[in-house]
């Protein structure tokens, strides 16, 4: 595992970097995710994504949106994992407040494998939650040629060491 492995605020510094994974967008994939959430032409249709700006069938954001989420909630379960494993205590989850800056600067195509990855912008003790912080992190993906194809602002509430309850 590379990257940071922290589970409690303390050791949340801004600058740390994380790979959570890669995820291979298969043609079939892009369709049925298309037909079950996002059905516009341009993420159903070979012919009607032609005549659009992305001048073939892509991926709904969306979808890249949800693989980036699996892979990074995996990545922070397996921190957690791995604490627990080594007899440590875990700290109580917290939910996250939102999100800003949600792009796709370049459409993910049938094909595409896209390496999601983040980096900590910033860590602080709440004042008006004892045993809470936030950090805010720059969740990204970037396809197999090195171009940025998602990124947005995430803030998530985290547990200041010995926060073990909820």
């Amino acid at each position: 595992m590379s990257g940071y492995t922290s589970i409690w605020l303390e050791d949340f510094e801004a600058g740390q970097h994380a790979v959570y994974g890669e995820h291979h967008f298969t043609r079939e994939a892009v369709l049925d995710f298309a037909h079950k959430y996002d059905p516009q032409p341009f993420h159903l249709d070979d012919e009607a994504a032609a005549r659009t700006h992305f001048k073939r069938l892509s991926a709904s954001g969306w979808h890249t949106a949800a693989a980036c989420m699996k892979l990074l909630a995996a990545w922070h379960f397996k921190i957690r994992a791995d604490a627990e494993a080594r007899g440590e205590p875990l700290p109580a989850l917290g939910p996250s407040p939102g999100y800003q800056n949600l792009q796709w600067p370049r459409p993910v195509y049938p094909g595409d494998t896209i390496t999601f990855s983040g980096t900590i912008t910033g860590a602080r003790k709440m004042n008006s939650r004892p045993g809470w912080g936030l950090i805010t992190l720059k969740p990204e993906g970037h396809n197999q040629h090195g171009e940025k194809v998602f990124l947005y602002d995430s803030t998530v509430m985290i547990a200041c060491r010995g926060n073990t309850g909820t």
